[in-house]
């Protein structure tokens, strides 16, 4: 494919330097995305620029990850309208070394044009603060600096020397990418354009050489909102920060005009393709959406994980869901369930000797507001256990009973459905 070409139909190119096409026609050219080891994992925010790295590897280019050792100790004032707070130096190594292995799943490292990652504390781990200034700080002036938007916005509100100078670091790791990978490009979003364009100037200024930049628009949804966050925060790619079935669901519940700009950010289909399915289902938005969560389920996580979602979902919404669907479910699985329907916890000695249905009810749990309520609702077939019809008021509870030797799940008619979490 032709990159920018691909990246022009998705809507993903926002502005680039002269001269990019042209040092594109080259056999295989390297170009980097810095990733700030700020955050425990990434997000779906970050999901753009991998996309990004995934569409240059495609074009047969090679991508370079930069792991921000050194600038994530210092902050980026981009987008920022106060200082951040500093992370330690324990968590910022623990947060970039899990974030290295996420990239694995979504790249090729193999190859003539594989990935290759590279970490930006080791261009300054030996140099002092005299070095420093003589060899970074004497490049750019203070009128420069200070022309930047990221800095502009922050001068009426305060900006420390430490984010200030953050540009210098991110300028100088561009020099040491082409120095040392011959890296002729450095991409990203369109907030980081003033950092990007640094670099290249760092490039020219000190090594004669001309190097470029494209960046990519920042996604807002339909609504005007900051794509990557549903109610509850960020969308993690971990799945212990942000469960298969959310990270489904974020997908499922999106506006349907995001969901055009969304495909063509995010799939891996041609252009060709993206048009026909939306063709086809021009009139079913819901099944857009479902086609797309489901190929980035897939692709974040694992064909299984998408599969457990399924299993989730048809337990949730699907009112005549069976049996079977319930034991096929995993402790994981009943763990989300948990998380997106009420859930009670009692003690498991409660459940020695059995445990009557109508105190499981009404005391243990107040899935019902009353042991008189309780009893109506097991003479009107409204009970299930684990879906089986509870009959008598008298029916016990026991250990056996426990799904995984932890769950049950109780519904009281067709839409009532909760989990008591037994510990």
């Amino acid at each position: 494919m032709d990159f920018l070409e691909e990246l022009q139909w998705r809507g993903m190119l926002q502005d680039m330097t002269p001269g990019v096409k042209e040092a594109l026609e080259k056999d295989v050219v390297s170009a980097y995305i810095g990733f700030d080891p700020t955050a425990p994992s990434l997000t779906i925010g970050n999901y753009v620029q991998v996309m990004l790295l995934k569409l240059f590897q495609l074009s047969g280019h090679r991508p370079i990850i930069l792991m921000g050792g050194a600038t994530g100790r210092i902050g980026d004032p981009s987008g920022k309208d106060k200082e951040r707070e500093l992370k330690t130096e324990e968590e910022l190594d623990h947060n970039l070394e899990f974030q290295k292995r996420q990239f694995d799943k979504f790249l090729d490292f193999e190859g003539p044009n594989g990935a290759i990652v590279v970490n930006n504390f080791d261009f300054y781990k030996d140099m002092n603060v005299l070095n420093f200034l003589r060899k970074v700080g004497k490049t750019l002036t203070v009128n420069y600096m200070m022309s930047k938007e990221s800095v502009k916005k922050r001068i009426e509100t305060g900006i420390s020397f430490t984010e200030f100078s953050y540009q210098l670091l991110q300028g100088y790791d561009f020099q040491c990418l082409f120095e040392q990978h011959n890296c002729l490009l450095q991409m990203g979003g369109s907030d980081q354009w003033g950092n990007i364009t640094a670099g290249t100037e760092f490039i020219r200024k000190n090594l004669g050489q001309t190097a470029y930049a494209v960046t990519t628009p920042l996604l807002t949804k339909a609504d005007g909102k900051k794509f990557g966050k549903s109610e509850e925060g960020n969308i993690w790619l971990d799945p212990n920060m942000t469960s298969p079935y959310k990270f489904y669901q974020f997908w499922i519940n999106a506006d349907d005009a995001d969901i055009p700009t969304f495909t063509r950010y995010f799939t891996l289909l041609s252009k060709s393709e993206i048009e026909e399915r939306e063709k086809t289902y021009a009139d079913d938005p819901r099944e857009l959406k479902r086609l797309l969560a489901e190929e980035l389920t897939i692709r974040v996580h694992s064909k299984e994980d998408y599969e457990s979602v399924l299993k989730v979902s048809e337990l949730l919404f699907n009112r005549k869901a069976s049996k079977e669907t319930l034991l096929e479910l995993s402790i994981q699985d009943l763990k989300t369930v948990a998380s997106e329907i009420p859930s009670f916890s009692i003690s498991r000695e409660n459940l020695n000797g059995g445990l009557n249905i109508v105190d499981l009810l009404a005391d243990a749990t107040q899935i019902l507001q009353s042991k008189g309520d309780a009893r109506r609702a097991i003479k009107n077939n409204a009970i299930s256990v684990n879906k089986d019809k509870i009959s008598s008021h008298e029916t016990a509870i026991n250990q056996e009973a426990l799904l995984h030797d932890q769950f049950l799940m109780v519904e009281n008619g067709k839409k009532n459905k909760f989990i008591i979490i037994v510990e």
